[in-house]
């Protein structure tokens, strides 16, 4: 594959370039009836298709101004909101992953385009996604709290739990769908008014998803969208009526993010990078374990915090399972997102495609091996699509990795696997709990003992034995340790919940009991 250094101001623009705003109060920016709506932004930014390098859009990027119209639509917007019961929540969420399901494909579409990962990626981020919107429909019984009769001598005692305000979340390119679902549903359900930062690289899905709250029967102003950079983040962080903002992306970004909104009084969790590390110990199944290795390292093209992209082959493991990693990834399909035959798509901008690639070079120069070089890997369409600027580069192998080289030790964010070989358990254990790091990890082994001993010792917050990614189910929680988490709380599950919420305890006494009148009619919720 030829890769072309192509100017920005050499980039072509696709005939039919459209145009992303904010969605403010129920309505794009510019479009609202209302009081607080906000006319679009004058500084922009350009959107790619990454496999054809075409601008296909532009994305209006938010002023403080319009942070502060959005903010003022969900300030407005709580106190209704807050005082809608349980039982009306609920049915909006589910009407809107009904909606969700229904526009899966468009929206995976979206992600695609704009992205590049391949289509059958999109829809799982997308089915991911829908479990958080799953787990939140069951608002009524999450926000149960506790009750003590009898505390004292006609005293009851107890717990609940209520909503903060307005909350924010600031969410990455990677998964433009799946990690705002990891926040706003729940959010939403316990009564928040909610305003998205979404990346700029790839907005659209974000504008579908409100019009889908929209129609859901969700009220203006409960669910705002504001594109932007750093100035929209920084506002967001400083807006004294933002009560809490969540964040994922780098660890520079979210040391920021914290440091920043805590200072301004805010609940902040900002989850940052990852290097995930498989150990493969001598007793497990290769097979297995290069099959894991291969998809969990170049799915998404290696761009997901929780893809592996170390492997620690315990001797006398390496030489055998480099074999079968390489056989693998040199029948793997690159090519654009939207081509059914495409197993990898491309990375996400040129800038972000050509910082992944000079760590090839730079692993060599620090004495790694390049087993399989990603710039050589053929693109569908043969020596056309190789000519193009899409922003390409195939999956990358780089064996004998010397522990704690730069290849080893920082994120990549691309398809490059860095193969480490190691003595024994302990080494590896000591490599991964000595890193930077604590976002997830694998072990490959069939010795029960082992996995145990393992899932003990290492310093990580997410754990997989014989799994390679090992994200948890929307009723568990999401988050790692060490430098890929500031914060206290991991977002959704029970401390999704808790982070957006926070407790009272009533003490009560009622010295006479209260009559309300005959009603023979059925008992309804509403």
């Amino acid at each position: 594959m030829l890769i072309l250094a192509v100017t920005p101001q050499a980039r072509k623009e696709h005939k039919n370039v459209k145009n992303i705003t904010h969605w403010i109060n129920g309505f794009p920016a510019g479009d609202s009836p209302h009081d607080i709506g906000s006319t679009p932004s004058a500084r922009l930014g350009e959107i790619f298709n990454p496999a054809s390098g075409e601008v296909t859009g532009r994305v209006h990027l938010a002023s403080t101004a319009e942070v502060d119209a959005a903010v003022a639509a969900a300030v407005a917007a709580y106190p209704a909101w807050r005082d809608t019961s349980l039982t009306r929540r609920a049915r909006v969420l589910f009407r809107f992953r009904e909606l969700m399901y229904a526009h899966r494909d468009e929206l995976a579409g979206l992600v695609s385009a704009e992205h590049g990962k391949v289509h059958s990626d999109a829809l799982g981020e997308v089915a991911r996604g829908l479990e958080v919107v799953e787990f939140a429909c069951g608002i009524p019984h999450l926000l149960k709290g506790g009750f003590s009769e009898g505390v004292s001598t006609r005293v009851d005692s107890y717990s609940i739990r209520q909503p903060l305000g307005v909350v924010a979340g600031i969410t990455p390119f990677n998964f433009p769908v799946m990690v705002p679902m990891w926040m706003f549903p729940v959010a939403i359900a316990c009564g928040n008014t909610f305003v998205l930062k979404p990346s700029e690289k790839d907005p659209s899905a974000s504008l579908l998803m409100a019009r889908l709250w929209k129609e859901a029967g969700l009220p203006d102003g409960v669910f705002n969208v504001v594109q932007g950079d750093r100035e929209a983040v920084d506002r967001l962080l400083e807006h004294p009526d933002v009560k809490a903002v969540s964040f994922v992306g780098s660890t520079p970004i979210a040391r920021h993010v914290y440091e920043r909104g805590t200072s301004h009084g805010k609940r902040v969790q900002a989850l940052g990078g990852a290097k995930n590390h498989m150990l493969v110990l001598p007793d497990a199944d290769l097979d297995l374990v290069a099959d894991a290795a291969v998809s969990a390292g170049f799915g998404s093209a290696g761009e997901r915090c929780m893809a592996i992209s170390v492997v620690l082959a315990v001797d006398p493991v390496g030489d055998e399972l480099v074999g079968r990693i390489v056989s693998r990834v040199e029948k793997l399909t690159v090519g654009p997102g939207d081509d059914p035959r495409s197993e990898m798509g491309p990375l996400v901008t040129e800038a972000h495609r050509d910082k992944v690639a000079s760590y090839l070079d730079l692993g060599v120069t620090e004495g790694a091996t390049l087993v399989v070089d990603g710039r050589l890997t053929p693109v569908l369409g043969g020596a056309a699509a190789a000519g193009t600027s899409g922003f390409w580069l195939g999956p990358t192998v780089l064996d004998h990795v010397p522990p704690g080289s730069r290849v080893h030790t920082e994120e990549i964010f691309g398809p490059v696997l860095a193969i480490v070989r190691v003595s024994s358990y302990e080494e590896g254990l000591e490599l991964i709990n000595s890193g930077e790091y604590g976002n997830g990890t694998a072990v490959f082994t069939n010795d029960g003992g082992a996995a145990r001993r393992f899932q003990n010792e290492v310093e990580v917050g997410m754990i997989g034995i014989n799994v390679p990614i090992p994200v948890p189910m929307a009723f568990y929680s999401f988050g790692g340790w060490k430098s890929s988490l500031f914060g206290d709380t991991h977002v959704h599950g029970t401390e999704g919940v808790h982070f957006y919420t926070r407790g009272k305890v009533v003490t009560s006494r009622w010295l006479d009991p209260s009559h309300g009148g005959v009603n023979l009619g059925f008992p309804t919720n509403g």
